[in-house]
């Protein structure tokens, strides 16, 4: 049975709808994913504004502490506590333990130098491109289970089905079956989300893999490289930067998957 979209995700809006055979446009209501800035604070600093579905955040505050690499283990993170701001937006309080603060200050210290060009600056362009361990989990997963979870993914999207306009992602079984799924206006927050969900699940990375609904870019293949993930699918194309780092890091990288192909080197 398809699952139903969370009401924080989702509001109705009206239209009117015109057609190109010349008849009058006709009232029309339809579902609007949530877009909205979420502002992430960490122990008490303003770590980095997001613009995000306001659904599933404890999820995405772990999650976001992981492939931040400003954790290793769900454990250090004490509590997440999320609430919605009067004037619009959100605020996501998370509190580490204070052992773990030290690469939160580093990291808030270079994205200083990031602007909404990109990155700016010799040390923000060694963290993006810095060397990270490489993936040591194997998993045999044959064409049939990537088909098989390729083709289950929509069913499994509520918020996609209703909107048309975010993002999904998804942790899956070796033979194919969908075991969790996330989504959001962000194809960032929803693999984040993911992740926070396979923690407090007690699910490893290692253990399947993940597909996302997206183009897949190189800081996607940093997500899955840090989870720890052996195989990556994606229904977009890969940048040349993404399958670079991929094949550098030992991640099985296929993209352009659809119900009867994909790609992959």
């Amino acid at each position: 049975m398809p699952a139903e979209a969370p009401d924080t995700a989702a509001v109705p809006y009206s239209f009117a709808e015109h057609y190109a055979d010349g008849r009058a446009p006709a009232p029309r209501e339809r579902l609007l994913a949530i877009e909205a800035p979420v502002a992430i604070e960490i122990n008490g600093l303003g770590y980095a504004v997001m613009m995000a579905t306001p659904a599933d955040l404890a999820d995405y505050a772990l999650g976001f502490c992981l492939s931040e690499q400003l954790i290793a283990s769900p454990e250090q993170l004490l509590s997440a506590e999320a609430s919605e701001v009067p004037a619009g937006g959100w605020m996501l309080r998370i509190q580490l333990a204070a052992d773990d603060a030290a690469p939160l200050m580093e990291r808030a210290r270079l994205r200083l130098a990031e602007g909404s060009c990109g990155l700016c600056g010799i040390e923000s362009l060694e963290q993006v491109l810095r060397p990270l361990p490489p993936v040591e989990a194997r998993l045999a997963v044959d064409d049939a289970a990537i088909f098989r979870a390729v083709s289950a993914l929509p069913d499994l999207q509520p918020l996609g089905r209703a909107t048309r306009a975010v993002h999904a992602a998804a942790f899956c079984a070796a033979d194919g079956t969908v075991r969790l799924v996330r989504e959001d206006v962000g194809r960032h927050n929803a693999f984040d989300k993911l992740l926070g969900a396979m923690a407090h699940a007690g699910l490893r990375a290692g253990d399947g893999f993940i597909v996302l609904t997206a183009r897949c870019s190189f800081e996607l293949v940093q997500k899955a490289v840090i989870a720890g993930c052996p195989l990556l699918v994606t229904i977009s194309a890969a940048s040349t930067l993404a399958a670079q780092q991929a094949a550098a890091h030992g991640l099985r990288l296929v993209s352009l998957a659809r119900e009867d192909s994909f790609l992959t080197e």
